[in-house]
């Protein structure tokens, strides 16, 4: 199977240092890794609404890299610290990234994340908009 790793140049760190691409072309799919909300310079901003932003706009740089954008995600899941807590804050956040025909979803609570302090992570997969 044919399958190409999608690296954003700010992102290299992440295959090199991590050993994951922040995404994969395959079998005309795009899978994206999960972006948490870190800000480009690797900084978490305290507000969960900041988070929740910086995270689509994250995945939002993963998906142009491959030339796709947010109305070719087919399905997404996201990571909550606090789900419950912060759920009806994601869902009007997610509103202003994710239109009609909204992707299959499903929101998972968890106890911590991989970056220290960060509350939200996602990862979607997205059909290439080539195929």
């Amino acid at each position: 199977m044919d399958k190409r790793a999608i690296i954003p140049p700010d992102r290299q760190s992440y295959y090199s240092d991590w050993h994951f691409a922040p995404a994969i072309l395959s079998g005309g799919f795009l899978f994206v890794s999960g972006c948490t909300g870190a800000s480009p310079d690797g900084s978490l901003p305290r507000s969960p609404e900041a988070q929740v932003r910086q995270a689509f706009e994250n995945v939002g740089v993963v998906l142009a890299e491959a030339g796709a954008d947010f109305g070719d995600v087919v399905e997404m899941t996201s990571y909550h610290v606090g789900l419950l807590d912060h759920l009806d804050l994601f869902r009007r956040v997610k509103d202003d990234y994710i239109a009609e025909p909204y992707p299959a979803w499903t929101a998972i609570g968890v106890s911590e994340l991989a970056a220290p302090g960060a509350l939200i992570e996602i990862r979607v997969t997205a059909r290439h908009p080539g195929n």
